[in-house]
């Protein structure tokens, strides 16, 4: 079983495509997902998710 996740959010910086020794890609970057609700001072929050993705999808 996969198990299946999505996240819209913003790119915080370019990704960065990396090869490991074995010659498979590997790319990481980090999401910034803004939250559903606000603050009670009225400001927006985002969780900055750092991701990594190997070999094809990579």
């Amino acid at each position: 079983m996969i198990n299946r996740v999505v996240l819209v959010g913003r790119m915080t910086k370019d990704p960065e495509l990396r090869r490991t020794a074995q010659g498979d890609a590997v790319t990481s970057f980090t999401l910034a997902v803004n939250r559903n609700f606000t603050s009670r001072d009225g400001q927006q929050q985002a969780d900055f998710i750092n991701c990594v993705v190997w070999r094809k999808p990579a």
